[in-house]
């Protein structure tokens, strides 16, 4: 299987997203073409690109005239975002819980399962690995729903660099709540209770919250 070739473009951004993971530019900072390029040793062409990439992404903002900066999160518009949340996806939750198979609720768990063995506080805990996980299994509960407007709805609400963000400044008793809501959201499930689901939700979404605002 022939392997495909990773463009300069590409790699610019990846590095560029791990150095705002890792705050070396923190929300608000700035990014000037030059310097970019000077400091990763690459032409202004694959940065100017890198940076339109990750401005589509959300992990950058591009206002008129003004250059590139790293994107920011007032906390109005994370309790916004979040009402949003909280709304539509406890709702969809528990849809769910209403549609699911059970071949469905096998691979909720597997996902589930998964994210405890990567996810959980310790020196093998590896969050690059967890957050694709996590997305699979919250956009799988949305599938089952099987509700398109409320699904559309919840995807402008979903901000996926706030949602890495949020992995990283999780702190050890907040990530063990976060692991332990998904093997309840999948016993709720099994149990065909949509209330429960719902109801698991929601905390998951709060102690989300919590460490979103914290960080603010």
């Amino acid at each position: 299987m022939a392997t495909r070739m990773v463009t300069s473009t590409e790699r610019v951004a990846e590095i560029l997203r791990k150095l705002i993971l890792d705050n070396a530019f923190a929300p608000g900072t700035r990014l000037a073409e030059v310097e970019l390029a000077d400091r990763l040793g690459v032409s202004r062409t694959p940065v100017r690109e890198a940076l339109r990439q990750l401005a589509a992404e959300g992990w950058v903002e591009l206002p008129p005239n003004r250059g590139a900066r790293v994107a920011t999160w007032s906390v109005r518009e994370l309790e916004s975002l979040f009402d949003v949340r909280t709304t539509l996806e406890p709702r969809l939750t528990s849809m769910a819980a209403e549609k699911a198979t059970e071949a469905d609720i096998a691979q909720l768990e597997e996902l589930a399962t998964r994210m405890l063995e990567v996810g959980s506080p310790g020196p093998g805990q590896d969050i690059a690995a967890l957050i694709p996980l996590n997305a699979a299994f919250h956009q799988r509960l949305v599938e089952l729903a099987d509700a398109p407007a409320f699904a559309a709805a919840l995807t402008g609400a979903v901000r996926t660099p706030l949602v890495t963000r949020n992995f990283h400044a999780y702190d050890d008793a907040s990530m063990r709540r976060s692991l332990a809501h998904h093997a309840e959201i999948v016993a709720a499930l099994r149990a065909r209770d949509a209330q429960w689901a719902g109801a698991v939700m929601t905390a998951h979404l709060r102690n989300a919250r919590a460490v979103v605002l914290r960080t603010v």
